[in-house]
């Protein structure tokens, strides 16, 4: 099924709309202006955030964020929102957010303190760690086989940061290589350019599933961080922080994010102790 570039509401249900105060501003009043939201969106973070083979985006946090928007309609009484959709990458996400290119990033962005001094974000929608994947052919099962080796790793992300740590703290002597993107760090591994790729745990098994050859990969047994994802948004926009926040503490209490995680990960696993116990506390009442 595509997704819609357009969420529609009846006019019928219209009055039953909850209705944001005139007094508010900011993101919401972009968006009720506009009769649309700019959603910023990975195209290869698989299965958070990609580009489908109709061009479309998908995935996890694509799934979260039209919920979001069609939230959103109702709390402000309009009969349709355009869905914008424009590609960020780990360099430019920020950036575009604060310029109001995008109102909301739905992608596999790590919620940080340091991040905090620039942007927003919403409750945590996931909870992941970092890890790196190899070729089989290369032999590394356990960190100590990183030493000597080339680690691909995307630049502007929190792993690129924590793989160099890690390596300094294990005293092993391997050369970190940046990448733009998750394909390119894969590309690179099938060139032999480089000998693994470091990245969220849940993005390299995705990864490799992708690649139609999955027992060519190694993914190693070591987790090197906590990684609370979010959607991220501007700072200091409370009212729409709010908006956003409703809808994910309404999903975990209907407990419609599980239909939601099945859809992406239920192959894999079911959610893991410390992503239920995330879903239970995201579940405020109202």
């Amino acid at each position: 099924m595509r997704l819609r570039r357009w969420i529609l509401l009846a006019s019928t249900t219209v009055g039953l709309c909850l209705v944001t105060p005139a007094h508010a501003a900011g993101t919401l009043d972009k968006i009720r202006a506009a009769q649309a939201i700019a959603l910023g969106y990975r195209e290869t973070s698989i299965p958070f955030s990609y580009t489908g083979d109709d061009n479309q985006p998908w995935g996890y946090s694509v799934d979260l964020c039209t919920r979001v928007a069609a939230a959103i309609v109702k709390q402000l009484g309009l009969e349709e929102l355009q869905l914008q959709w424009v590609a960020v990458t780990p360099e430019n996400r920020i950036a575009k957010l604060r310029s109001g290119e995008i109102d909301l990033e739905c992608g596999s962005t790590t919620s940080s303190l340091a991040r905090m001094q620039e942007v927003d974000f919403s409750l945590p929608t996931f909870v992941d760690g970092a890890a790196y994947l190899s070729r089989r052919i290369a032999g590394i099962k356990r960190l100590d086989d990183l030493a000597g080796r080339k680690i691909a790793v995307a630049a502007g992300t929190t792993t690129e940061r924590i793989i160099a740590q890690v390596l300094k703290q294990y005293k092993l002597d391997a050369q970190l290589v940046k990448v733009s993107d998750h394909q390119q760090g894969i590309a690179a591994m099938v060139r032999e350019q480089v000998d693994a790729y470091a990245s969220d745990r849940s993005l390299l098994i995705g990864l490799a599933l992708d690649s139609g050859n999955q027992n060519d990969w190694s993914l190693g047994p070591e987790t090197f961080s906590y990684e609370p994802y979010a959607l991220m948004m501007r700072r200091n926009d409370a009212d729409f922080r709010l908006a956003v926040n409703r809808e994910l503490a309404r999903l975990s209490r209907s407990r419609e994010i599980y239909g939601i995680y099945d859809r992406w990960f239920g192959f894999l696993a079911k959610p893991g102790p410390r992503l239920e116990s995330m879903y239970q506390l995201n579940a405020l009442p109202e």
